[in-house]
Parts: C-alpha cells; structure tokens; sequence
C-alpha cells in the first residue's frame, strides 16, 4: 500500500475516533503514534521523522505570537465577568426601544463590539443568549428571528479583530508562506503577520455587520409583528448618554489594541497586554473587579490555554507522521492535477473546511488542515492574507450552519425549553445566506481583504 492511502487511513481514523468523542489533544497524538508504529513495522514509515518532534516543541514554547493566545483570552474573560455585555445590551435596547427590530439590532452591536473585545465566540454566544433571548421573547419577537440574531452576533468573533482564530492562522499561514516560497526557491522568504490579517479581516468584519443590520432593519419593515417596537416613548436623552459613556471604555480598548498592532508600534503580544490591563481597569471602574473575579479569570484562561496548546502539540505529531507517510505530496498532487487551476483546489479546499467546520473546532482546523494544503495553494501564487481571511469567513460560516454548527449547540445548551431546536435551525438561514454572499465577494474581490494591510504596511 502507497503511503498516500497510509495518510488517508490516518485522517479518516483520526476523524472516527473524533466522532466517537475522544479528546481531540490526546486524539491526534495517540492515533498518529500508533500508525506510526503499524507504518514502521510494515516498512511504510521512517521513524526518522518523530526526532523532529522536539524541536517542534520547543518551537511552539518559543513563538512569541502564540503568547498572545492566552493573554487575549484573559482579557476577553474578564469583559465577559465585567457584565459590560449585560449593561451595554440594556442600555441600547432602552435606545432603540421604539424602533422596530431595534432589539435585534441593539444585539448584532453588542455581539459585534463584544467580538472586538472578546474574539471568543462561546462565550459571546451563550452572554448574549442569557442576556437577550429572554427578553427578546418577552417583548413578542419569533424565535427564529431571536435566536437566529444572537447565533449570527455571536460569531463574528471569528472574523473581527482581535479574534483568537486570525491570531492562530496568523501564526500557521506565517509558517506555511515561507515554506511555500523555499519550495519555490526563494532563500529570503517574506512573512505574514498576524497584524496583516487582523487589517485584512477589518473591512470585511464590518462590511458583515452592516449587511446583517441591514437584513434585520428591512426584515422589522416587512414583518413588524415579528420584531415589534416597545410601546414605551419616553425622552431618550439619558439612554444616549448612558449609552456613550458604556461604549467609551471598549472603544478606547479596541482602538488602543487594533490600533498599537497596526500601526506597528506594538506586537499582538505586546498589545495584548495592554488589551488585559485594560479591560481590568474596566472591571475595577464597574466595580466587578475583585479576587474572586481574578481567580475565576485566571482559572477560565488557564483551561481555555491549556486546551488551545495541548491541540496544537497534538496536531504536530499528526502533521509530522501525515508528512511521513508522504500525505502532503499527495494532497499537492491531487490539488495540483485538479482542473481550473488555483480556483478549483481553493473551492475544494474551502469545502472541505466547511463540511470539517461541523465536526471539529477551528482550532483542530487551524493546526490540522492548514498546514496540510496553505503551502500549496500559497505556492499556486494565493495572497495569504486573502487566503486567511476566506478561511476565518468560512469556518464561521460552518459555526452557524445545521445541524452540527457550534454556534447552534452553544445557544441550545442556554435556551429556554419553549424554544425548539427546528426554530434555531430556521433562524440562521438568512444569516448563512448572507455569509456566503461575503465568501462569494470577498472571492470576486480579493481587494476587500487586502487592500487595507497594503495601505497599512
């Protein structure tokens, strides 16, 4: 047997036991070493390849971008423990309460400026679950519409900066861009940054918002009943100035990390720690900061950490005995043979990653899949920037699409019984359709994606 159905055995055994509900960390280590060990004994594999292994460790404990994944999660939590999202969400609602749709609109903000703040997707689903489906409810809106608007908001942690996931597919299409260019003898190869694809993922992310605002508001126009106004009309005033004055401290936060990253005067790391201080300095101005607060937030990025790296050394064996039973030349092989080009291996690519989307999280795709097929589609002459943001708008994309999306799961686990499943799965169509019309113009217009980090760097 070729090593090429070696590495096809070894991914589909590696999805079955998946499936099946193993670890992924201990998974994609386990099954990798025991086809190793069967590959050696039938002479398919060079136990030569495990000896990079170490190195590879010691790598990962080096890289200074990936010291940003844990500091960015810190400080996503404690906005989350801060109740910033809970005193936001009331505050624009009470704003927007006479306009109809304007809940389901005060809670795409939220979840947007909670996905700046934040970049965790879970935790902003099921916040904005807790926070503004009972309410939502409450105030006559369909479920649908409901829960279809928190799944969509809660999401766009993937695609707007600081997002954990353009943190790690930074750091992989970095990797993979310069493998690409030794492959193609460039001795001097150039490097992405994660501050490139955070530029990158900027207008996109917004342009993502405004066409789901947009959707929701034309939606409240032809079906009021199904977003009603609240009959409520009292002056607004206040609301305005309450209002502003919550959206000061995050905006100030955001400006100061996206804004320190690209303009080059900090590192994402560096960046990220301004980003923590801050958002304590939040929590303390609310009155929420304290050491039970801090244990408890320590304790979440710890958990959330330790789970980020223990896939990524997992996903470095596996990519160490998938390249030893020579499953990247096959993959480059069958991509390279397909017909029409970069556009035909990059469509399959992209669903591959959708239907995987369903099974696994973005962080088994990132270690996993990425860097299997980005040096080959980079070497296919692929912006990498482009590259990283079609694949940040696809896996979320996959998040929100039935029956498996994470998105769905996370919302259904805090949703009140009264709320059926079938209703989740019928809310997010129109958001679904509305992220494939951005993968379709982000492909059409690969300028969307890089047209900022040039002008930038």
């Amino acid at each position: 047997m070729s090593g090429g159905w070696w590495a096809l055995l070894l991914f589909l055994a590696v999805g079955a036991a998946l499936m099946a509900g193993f670890p992924v960390a201990f998974t994609l280590a386990g099954v990798a070493l025991i086809f190793a060990g069967i590959g050696t004994a039938a002479g398919a594999f060079d136990p030569a390849f495990l000896e990079a292994f170490p190195n590879r460790l010691f790598g990962i404990m080096t890289n200074e971008t990936l010291i940003a994944v844990p500091v960015f999660v810190f400080m996503g939590v404690m906005l989350e423990r801060s109740k910033l999202a809970d005193q936001l969400l009331r505050s624009m609602a009470h704003l927007m309460r006479s306009m109809p749709g304007g809940l389901g609109v005060a809670v795409m903000l939220v979840g947007a400026l909670m996905a700046a703040s934040t970049g965790i997707v879970g935790a902003t689903v099921v916040t904005m679950g807790l926070l503004s489906l009972p309410t939502m409810l409450k105030q006559g809106y369909r479920p649908s519409v409901a829960t279809g608007s928190i799944c969509a908001a809660g999401t766009l942690g993937q695609i707007i900066p600081p997002s954990i996931v353009l943190v790690l597919l930074g750091d992989v299409l970095s990797n993979a861009y310069q493998q690409a260019q030794l492959q193609q003898g460039i001795f001097s190869p150039e490097t992405v940054s994660v501050g490139e694809l955070f530029a990158g993922a900027l207008l996109p992310g917004l342009l993502l918002v405004l066409i789901y605002i947009a959707y929701l508001a034309g939606l409240a126009m032809l079906r009021p009943q199904d977003m009603p106004a609240i009959a409520d009309r009292q002056d607004s005033h206040d609301g305005l100035k309450r209002t502003l004055l919550l959206l000061a401290g995050p905006l100030l936060l955001i400006v100061a990390v996206l804004g320190s990253i690209m303009m080059g005067i900090a590192t994402p790391t560096e960046a990220a720690s301004v980003g923590a201080v801050g958002a304590m300095l939040l929590a303390a101005s609310r009155r929420q900061l304290n050491g039970a607060t801090l244990r408890a937030v320590m304790r979440q990025t710890v958990l959330v950490s330790s789970m980020v790296f223990m896939i990524l050394i997992g996903a470095s064996l596996f990519s160490l005995v998938f390249r030893g039973f020579g499953g990247d030349e096959a993959v480059q092989a069958f991509l390279t043979a397909l017909p029409g080009g970069r556009f035909t291996a990059l469509l399959i690519v992209m669903a591959v990653m959708f239907l995987l989307g369903f099974v696994l999280d973005f962080i088994e795709i990132t270690f996993v899949v990425v860097p299997i097929v980005g040096p080959i589609l980079l070497a296919m002459g692929i912006h990498p920037v482009w590259l990283g943001v079609m694949i940040a708008v696809n896996l979320q994309t996959s998040f929100l699409t039935p029956p498996f999306g994470f998105a769905l799961f996370y919302l259904r686990g805090v949703a009140p019984d009264t709320v059926a499943t079938t209703q989740i799965y019928r809310g997010v169509v129109p958001f679904i359709i509305i992220q494939l019309i951005m993968l379709s113009l982000l492909a059409l217009w690969p300028g969307l994606a890089t047209w900022l980090p040039g002008k930038i760097y």
